[in-house]
Formats: C-alpha cells, structure tokens, sequence
C-alpha cells in the first residue's frame, strides 16, 4: 500500500509550484527593467500620473527587488528547491552508490543495449580477457561470482546523476546573495567636489545619509568631449581617507570602480562650478600653493605677496576655454596674459617668476554600492555553469558482462545502459562490442543479436 504524501510536502515539492514561481518572477523582472527603480516619486507622477504611482507605492514597484513581496517569491522558490531536493536525492543516492553485482541475469537480458557471444576459451581465460577489455574501458572494475558464472562490472560518471542538484543548490547560493544583499546593502550617490572629501553616501530612494566609515576625496576630475559637445569620457582622481590617513588612491572612468572594505564606487556624473582650480607655484623658492577662485575676484597668495584674478572667459565645452589672467606682486605693473586648462603659463615678475595652471572646477557624482551578498551570487553562477554542464553534456554509463559456461562453451553476454545522452552511448557500446569481437584473446565460435 502506498504511503500518503504529507499535504506540505506535496504542496512545496510540486512542480506545478515552480512553474508559478518562475512565472511570476520573469514578469515582475520585466516590470523592474521597463518601469525605472529607486527614482524621486516627483519622477513617477510626472512619467505615470498621480493614481498609478499611488498604486506603484502600494506595491513597492519603484524598489520592488528590495520589496516584500519579491523577497517572499525567492523564499517560496528555495522552499520549493529545497524540499524538492531531500524528496529526490535520496533515491537518485542509491542510484549512484549501489552494488550493481547485485543484478539478475534476467534483468542483464532486458538492457537495451546488449550482445552475446560463445568463445572457445574456458571460464577463467575468458574472465582476464574481459577484464584487461574492461580496464581500458575506464572506471573502477568490480568482479562477482555466483557457482560457475562470473559478473564483472564498471562504470563512469555515477556522479553526473547529481548534477541538477548543483544546480538546485546553485539557485539557492544566487537567492541567498540577493536576499543577504538587500538586507544588509544598499545603493546611493554622493556628490564630491574636487579638492574635497565626504564621509556619507545618500541612499536612493530615501536620500538617507548613511556613514561609510572613511572619507572618500576627490583630488582632481577631468572631463573631455566630442566635436558634437558630447561628454566623451569622467575621470576621477580618489582618494580614501581613513583614521586621518590617505589609505588608496586609484583613477576612475565608468566601468572601471574603485573598490573599498566592501563597497564599490562607480564614476556615474559630474557637476559643474562657476569656479576655477589654480595652481601657483615659485619657480625660485619652490612654494606651492592651491587655489580656489570665482571669476573677477581677486585671490591673495599672503605668503608671496602677490594677487590674481580671472579677469575674462572665452570658449564652450565643445572648443574649450581660455581664461584671461590678472596678476600682480604689488611693486611693479599687474600683468595680464591668456591661459587655457592643457598646459601651463608662465608669469615673469622682476622680483619672482612664477608657474599658473588651471582649470574649471568640477564635482565627481560617484554611485556607490554595497553588496555583501554579491560573492554568494559569484559562487552560485559558477556553481550553475559547472552544474549545467554536467546535467546536460555528461552521462553515467554502465557496463555489464556475465560470463557463465554453457554446452561446453563460453556465453559472454555483454550489455549496458546510460541514463542521458542514449545515442552517444550506443555507440561506445559498439566500440567496446567490437573489442570483444577482435580481441586476440578471446576466440569466437558463434555471435548472435
């Protein structure tokens, strides 16, 4: 009599319940990919109207990876992952650790593939010449006796049949990243100015202020363009300070983030200021000095005794900029000279002669990321790629020959199966079948199908 299925276990082992999960979740991924995540509400109102971005609230639509009810869809499928598994392995355990020379000799006549032959050898002769056949063959050979007949068996890949079960585990590494990673995570952006640093990043969504831990400075930002005045390509110079201490310094454009004690800072915008970055230096004494300056206002250098100011500017983003500078050192005529931000001018005083560099002053919008989940969803990516492989381009196949003495000769009967890939494996069959044939051990008297 068969035992009843408890109700729970049926229910979360189904299929049935796969399918839906999986449906519901490639629907509410193509909504998350059509409709933008984690803007201002004001967004959603302008692009969606009043009515429907209430409902989107409803539903956590503007962060729905983070939302309740995506989450609980995740957990529903590793449930059903889960339970699946301990009802299928087991079986699929004996499967592969069981004693094949338990088998009958009826069962071997009812393999799909299998081929007898009568050799002239006695018993013994013709079990090594079968084992030296079968060692070739690959796998471990196993060898048992019942009176006068002799089952020898082998195998390759039993542990192929576990292959969708790294695949089950797989898709619950991959969960488990993305749950761990919306609990503990978060995405944000901060805007940096150069020469400044911050400490906080503010999370998407709610604007949030969240504490890094260490500052993050922006020590230079760079930006070109194409002839159409295009932004061409960011670069930010970093610099991560912690405990008072420049700690790593790395150079960033997009696609290429800088990475930190978990989080991950990616050049995503810029922002221009009405402000130029100058730096003075005495080509004599060696004194450097940086300055920040708003066009027609005159900058001291107390400790040089001399003044500037940007007196006039020309260019567009497309052409680039010069800058008309004013300079003084108090005891002779100010000067007045052209400069542009790709190479440096020269300023000749009778008292000093002096090197000005500048350039327009920009604020670097880095997008910042914390994901202590994402190592999970590395591993189980692999995991599913070796697991894949396995299930679908791998096999176990098994080997059979019995060899018992019959009318004064020697029945051979050899005979096999393969649980996957059928076709490749009745063609190995042949082969080995074949070495059977001409084998210069074994001689043939008859051969029958």
């Amino acid at each position: 009599m068969k035992k009843d299925k408890n109700v729970l276990v049926e229910f979360f082992s189904s299929v049935q319940l796969s399918l839906f999960t999986f449906f519901v979740l490639a629907i509410a991924s193509i909504i998350g990919t059509i409709i933008p995540q984690n803007k201002e509400p004001s967004f959603y109102v302008a692009e969606y109207g009043p009515k429907l971005t209430r409902l989107f609230e409803i539903l956590d639509i503007p962060d729905m990876y983070n939302s309740w009810w995506f989450v609980s869809l995740l957990v529903l499928l590793s449930l059903n992952l889960i339970v699946c598994t301990f009802e299928r392995l087991p079986k699929v355990w004996r499967m592969v650790v069981m004693d094949n020379l338990d088998t009958s000799r009826e069962r071997l006549e009812r393999q799909s593939q299998r081929q007898s032959f009568l050799v002239a050898n006695d018993s013994g002769d013709a079990v090594a010449a079968v084992r030296g056949i079968l060692t070739k063959f690959g796998g471990r050979l196993q060898e048992g006796a019942d009176g006068e007949a002799t089952l020898l068996f082998t195998q390759k890949g039993a542990w192929t049949r576990l292959g969708v079960y790294v695949v089950h585990l797989s898709v619950l590494l991959i969960f488990a990243g993305a749950i761990i990673g919306s609990v503990y995570g978060y995405k944000g952006s901060v805007m940096i100015p150069e020469g400044e640093a911050s400490g906080f990043v503010y999370e998407f969504g709610t604007n949030r202020p969240i504490d890094m831990g260490f500052q993050v400075r922006c020590d230079r930002f760079d930006v070109s363009f194409y002839d159409t005045g295009a932004p061409k390509e960011f670069r930010s110079a970093l610099t991560v300070v912690k405990d008072g201490k420049d700690v790593l310094s790395k150079s960033i454009v997009v696609n290429d983030p800088l990475d930190y004690e978990g989080l991950t800072f990616y050049q995503a915008s810029y922002e221009p200021y009405n402000q130029l970055v100058v730096q003075l230096a005495n080509d004599g004494s060696k004194a450097k000095e940086t300055f920040l300056l708003s066009p027609r206002e005159e900058t001291p250098w107390a400790a040089e005794g001399v003044s500037f100011g940007i007196i006039n500017i020309e260019g567009s983003d497309r052409s680039g900029y010069r800058y008309k500078v004013w300079f003084s050192d108090g005891k002779s005529e100010p000067v007045t000279f052209w400069a542009t931000a790709d190479q440096a001018a020269k300023v000749e005083l009778p008292s000093a002669t002096y090197s000005l560099s500048l350039k327009r002053r920009f604020a670097t919008g880095l997008q910042v990321a914390k994901d202590p989940g994402v190592w999970y969803v590395y591993a189980g990516c692999t995991a599913m790629l070796l697991g894949l492989l396995v299930a679908f381009f791998l096999s176990h196949q098994r080997i059979w020959v019995y060899i018992a003495r019959e009318d004064g000769a020697t029945r051979i009967l050899l005979c096999g199966t393969a649980n996957k890939n059928r076709l490749g494996f009745e063609r190995d069959f042949e082969a080995l079948a074949d070495q059977f044939k001409h084998s210069d051990r074994l001689t043939l008297t008859e051969e029958k199908s």
